[in-house]
């Protein structure tokens, strides 16, 4: 039995807002997805034709680069943060947790880093292959 009132118990144990913020991260992410993925569905299905130079030439044109960039880093922030939440609350074991949370942040900025890589590459050498 403790003499520690319920309040003397909890200060000092980090604050309680502390998820708020992820909490919001994954929301805006969630809800800047949603027209970045029907402006991608839309464009692809109206493209001309679906050939490799087609394709190539879409990608490199106009504000497409842009919004494809900001497609893989919305989809790739908003996918680490889901991850993250389902490690965190399902994987139980520290040494695994830890491991994992970390396998699944640098996977998530490889995917980004690659993601951009390939957009920046065809949209600088559309012209040129």
């Amino acid at each position: 039995m403790s003499l520690r009132s319920p309040l003397g118990r909890v200060l000092g144990r980090g604050s309680a807002k502390s998820g708020v913020s992820h909490w919001w991260a994954q929301r805006v992410t969630a809800v800047a997805l949603v027209p970045l993925t029907v402006w991608f569905a839309f464009s692809v299905v109206h493209l001309p034709t679906s050939d490799h130079e087609a394709v190539r030439a879409w990608v490199g044109s106009g504000i497409h680069p842009v919004l494809l960039l900001l497609l893989i880093g919305t989809l790739t922030w908003h996918s680490a943060l889901g991850v993250q939440v389902v490690l965190e609350d399902y994987v139980h074991a520290k040494g695994l947790k830890v491991a994992s949370l970390l396998a699944s942040t640098f996977a998530h900025l490889l995917l980004a880093a690659a993601g951009a890589y390939a957009v920046l590459r065809i949209a600088f050498t559309t012209g040129s292959a």
